[in-house]
């Protein structure tokens, strides 16, 4: 599907490539283009049945868009049998002018059709004043549109993007992006880049465009206390059999307090450096409208709410079953299972979290319950990686979205949430810099999931003004001063 930004001026400027987006969001182009991408019912954590969706979203949606813009397009094979492809786009204008390095994902968590109250369900995009409803709507299909839209602008305002662009859009985020990593490590020379900057997760406060310079890692567990075959009456057998449902339920209790608070010394973070305290103190977590309220009493105590989301390592339970959920009978279950997950910051040693949870249950008493990777569908890895905020690429990036907004963008050391940015940082050595555009109370990997077109209007102008700053010719000599 192609979108016209109108003809090239002669007198091209960055005011006019933003006047081109304006037009783009408020004419409905922008709405259009985001529906026919939620159509697709790319749900990466239903393979094999899935596959199908996921090439057709590379095929018809990104493919077209890229080669309408210049952008030659190859496509890659995941190395991880029954894993979905992914594609680099390539724009080569210059070989002294900068290289920037996107992303996108264009996979969704599952769809939960029957959960959704909005609209006619998770495919078709629903317009409720501010709010844009559809599956895949805030992650990541609206933001790699408004990304792709914004170079757009810039070609048709000035005829060229005044830098090198690449462009790689991967199908299994949502399920840990598996084969990513061995795809990018074999091809290194056509991911090579000078930076990479790329959106995704949610600003600070809807009204407060945001930098992200890393993001949090995650490893999902399962404990399980598995203590015999079969259940037995609870009048016969209940006080002479363990229950295994009471003492997972009190092992966790060994791992985290009943405030949220860590109390296993090696799942503890690193302590925090001045520069990442000090951009902190900028911030103020929101949630938006109707956004849930912080539990100011929750987490760690020495810390404020933005330092134990964008700083801090935090245990979560994210399932727990034992018996028969639903319909419970009156029998001591066999076994119950907890599936956990530990979001972590750069510096804390995520290889050593099953050994060390495992040999704190075994000191407290707990030797029945076992620590063990999840199944295979939901044990995606990702580290923990940061950027530092006075890296030249990062202080431009600031400096662009505070000419573009008149007022001083926020800046985390990490997002909240996980994503396969070590690739980017670790195996590509590249400034890894993330803009998000949507907010934290999206229902993102919920029902009703949305974005806020206010948001992303704003996003749209000043990614426009960011692509365009990069485009000035002063950039490469400059960058590469510093």
């Amino acid at each position: 599907m192609k979108w016209n930004m109108g003809i090239m001026n002669e007198t091209s400027s960055r005011h006019g490539a933003i006047s081109r987006i304006r037009n783009y969001i408020e004419g409905g182009a922008f709405e259009a283009e985001l529906a026919a991408r939620v159509a697709h019912r790319t749900e990466s954590q239903k393979l094999p049945d899935s596959l199908p969706h996921l090439h057709r979203y590379l095929e018809e949606e990104m493919v077209p868009a890229f080669e309408a813009t210049g952008f030659k397009v190859t496509r890659y094979d995941n190395p991880v049998p029954g894993q979905a492809p992914a594609i680099l786009a390539t724009r080569l204008e210059g070989s002294t002018l900068p290289t920037v390095l996107g992303y996108g994902h264009g996979d969704v968590v599952r769809g939960l059709d029957d959960q959704w109250t909005k609209g006619k369900g998770p495919w078709i995009t629903a317009r409720d004043g501010d709010r844009l409803y559809g599956r895949g709507t805030a992650d990541n299909k609206a933001q790699h549109t408004i990304n792709m839209a914004a170079m757009r602008a810039v070609l048709a305002e000035r005829g060229r993007l005044g830098f090198n662009a690449k462009f790689l859009i991967e199908m299994g985020e949502e399920a840990g992006s598996k084969g990513l990593q061995e795809l990018v490590s074999a091809n290194k020379p056509d991911f090579s880049a000078d930076v990479f900057i790329a959106s995704d997760g949610p600003r600070v406060s809807p009204k407060r465009p945001t930098i992200s310079l890393g993001c949090r890692g995650a490893v999902n567990i399962d404990l399980v206390c598995d203590l015999r075959d079969g259940g037995h009456h609870s009048g016969n057998w209940g006080g002479l059999l363990a229950n295994p449902g009471v003492i997972l339920a009190n092992a966790i209790a060994s791992i985290v307090s009943s405030k949220g608070q860590l109390l296993v010394e090696g799942l503890k973070p690193p302590a925090m450096t001045a520069a990442v305290r000090e951009v902190l103190d900028d911030i103020e977590v929101d949630g938006g409208e109707n956004g849930p309220d912080i539990d100011t009493w929750w987490g760690e105590r020495d810390l404020t709410p933005p330092q134990r989301v964008y700083a801090g390592n935090v245990f979560n339970v994210l399932a727990y079953s034992t018996g028969t959920p639903g319909r419970p009978v009156n029998a001591i279950p066999p076994k119950a299972t907890a599936n956990c997950q530990l979001r972590f910051v750069a510096g804390t040693h995520y290889h050593n979290i099953i050994p060390v949870l495992q040999a704190h249950l075994n000191e407290a008493g707990f030797e029945t319950v076992k620590v063990t990777p999840p199944p295979a569908s939901n044990d995606g890895v990702f580290k923990a990686t940061r950027t530092e905020p006075d890296h030249p690429w990062a202080m431009f990036v600031r400096n662009s979205l505070q000419r573009s907004t008149n007022s001083t963008p926020a800046i985390i050391p990490s997002m909240g949430g996980s994503i396969c940015n070590d690739i980017f940082t670790d195996d590509l050595g590249l400034p890894a810099i993330w803009i998000p555009h949507s907010y934290a109370s999206c229902s993102q990997h919920a029902p009703d999931e949305h974005v806020l077109m206010s948001v992303c209007r704003s996003a749209l102008e000043v990614m426009v003004g960011l692509y365009w700053d990069i485009g000035d010719s002063d950039v490469a000599v400059k960058l590469d001063a510093d």
